[in-house]
């Protein structure tokens, strides 16, 4: 009996996408089902979330040069041709001939020999019209080029994009294919050079940074046993904003390592023993800027699922005490896995509504120290990673978690000891999720301080990160 052999990257990644819809489930659960079935898993996930962030322009490009409306090809050759129109746009390394060549073959086994001149026209007829694969910007025509990182682009020999001075927001919208609401948002508040960082960054492949587990090993000591592994990687330092009125610890370990080497996160060395937790720069920074304290008895309201909470227990030694809850009670289950994994003993996992009804924990029993607040939001810093939040988030929604959003900060406040802080956070850039509703709180609740906030807009330099926004809140 012959083994059946590997498939390809381009073989996986059609097949997701043909069960994937951007508004109806999620690309990764479908991916991770069949990742076991390549040996180019890495390259699998590139052509998915690639093609998915970008499948707006790759769309258009497609139905302007197949000189046919989207809606008439077949779902299963169209999902062929995505694939590899990203590829000949955003690829420009991968040899045109092999990209099409595979396609077509592609073709032949999932929809038959017919099928194959169509595809193989398609496809021609795209890499006819590219006069230049990659191309500096700063050389390029920019109605004719698609943007791939903030120094190069794909060229075409015609114009495919709106002005990018008459029509910034149509611009911004088609090149990196993103509602154009939310583009026009971005430009009212940062203005077009800030909003095409922002758009740049929410199409980059992210980087992973791990977080040192400080209570069981150091930076140097993490970075040793990867090098040993051979594990290409690069020490980050990160940054805490300065705030008046607390001590900043100076032994902290205040360093994330990025992981250069392509492999699983679960199968670099550490992570079974418990030594490091993935986390992106930004998000390491709610905490870092909170900076908990030993004695402190601490809320994490909206845990799931348990990075933040465990940064917390490691910045604090593992003394302070901890109760994580959340109002999703599967991905609670993390917040344990991960403790657990971590060798963490100072967190309390408590369900939520145990917090509310079981006197050990009431509220009004319980007064905290501080309240950390990670609350749902709109995903607008990490729409990278959120690959499918840009075809899903809609004002209306925005205003709908702004009401949510809102209602926990509320809760919180009630659950402070005097002097007690609250950590709010989010992964959005929105002003209506952040210091508008932050400030909308402070003007009813009289009684609090904004002692410090801060918004990070995500950005593809180097070192590469998310977006997002938090306050400390303290109780007078």
């Amino acid at each position: 009996m012959t083994s059946r052999r590997p498939k390809t990257a381009r073989e996986i990644a059609t097949a997701v996408l043909n069960q994937f819809e951007p508004k109806r489930n999620y690309a990764a659960p479908i991916l991770n089902k069949l990742l076991h079935e390549t040996q180019e898993k890495q390259r699998a996930t590139d052509l998915v979330f690639g093609g998915i962030r970008n499948r707006t322009v790759i769309d258009m490009v497609i139905a302007k040069f197949a000189d046919c409306p989207i809606e008439r090809i077949p779902a299963k050759l169209l999902n062929i041709i995505r694939i590899a129109t990203f590829e000949l746009i955003y690829n420009p390394q991968t040899g045109e001939h092999a990209i099409v060549n595979e396609a077509v073959e592609i073709a032949k086994a999932v929809a038959g020999a017919k099928q194959t001149g169509f595809v193989n026209a398609v496809l021609r007829q795209i890499a006819r019209h590219i006069t230049n694969r990659q191309i500096k910007l700063s050389e390029a025509n920019v109605k004719r080029t698609l943007p791939q990182s903030p120094a190069t682009g794909c060229e075409f020999d015609s114009d495919i994009l709106p002005d990018t001075k008459t029509s910034p927001a149509r611009y911004f919208s088609t090149a990196f294919s993103l509602p154009k609401w939310l583009v026009t948002d971005w430009l009212s508040g940062f203005g077009a050079e800030l909003t095409r960082q922002i758009c740049f960054a929410s199409n980059r492949r992210p980087s992973i940074y791990i977080r040192p587990n400080t209570l069981k090993t150091t930076t140097q000591q993490l970075a040793e046993k990867l090098r040993q592994a051979d594990i290409d990687f690069e020490i980050v330092p990160t940054v805490i904003p300065a705030q008046a009125g607390i001590q900043k610890s100076t032994d902290a370990d205040e360093s994330m390592i990025k992981i250069k080497s392509p492999r699983a996160v679960t199968e670099l060395p550490g992570f079974a023993e418990g030594l490091f937790t993935v986390q992106d720069i930004t998000a390491s920074q709610a905490v870092r800027l909170l900076m908990p304290q030993p004695e402190w008895t601490i809320l994490d309201f909206c845990a799931a699922p348990g990075t933040k909470t465990t940064q917390l227990a490691e910045l604090t030694g593992d003394s302070a005490q901890i109760i994580a809850t959340d109002i999703d009670s599967e991905r609670l289950k993390k917040v344990r896995e991960n403790t657990t994994r971590l060798g963490i003993k100072s967190i309390t996992v408590v369900e939520y509504e145990q917090l509310f009804k079981n006197s050990k924990f009431s509220i009004l029993n319980s007064k905290f120290d501080c309240v950390l607040l990670d609350v749902p939001c709109s995903n607008t810093g990490v729409l990278a990673k959120r690959i499918e939040a840009r075809y899903r988030i809609k004002p209306t929604a925005i205003k709908e978690l702004t009401k949510t959003q809102s209602e926990l900060l509320k809760t919180a406040a009630q659950m402070l000891k005097p002097k007690g802080r609250i950590a709010y956070s989010t992964c959005s850039i929105q002003k209506q999720e952040n210091n508008e509703l932050v400030k909308a709180f402070l003007l009813n609740n009289k009684n609090f301080k904004l002692e410090s906030q801060k918004l990070t807009l995500p950005s593809a330099e180097p070192p590469d990160h998310d977006g997002g926004y938090i306050a400390i809140l303290k109780l007078k």
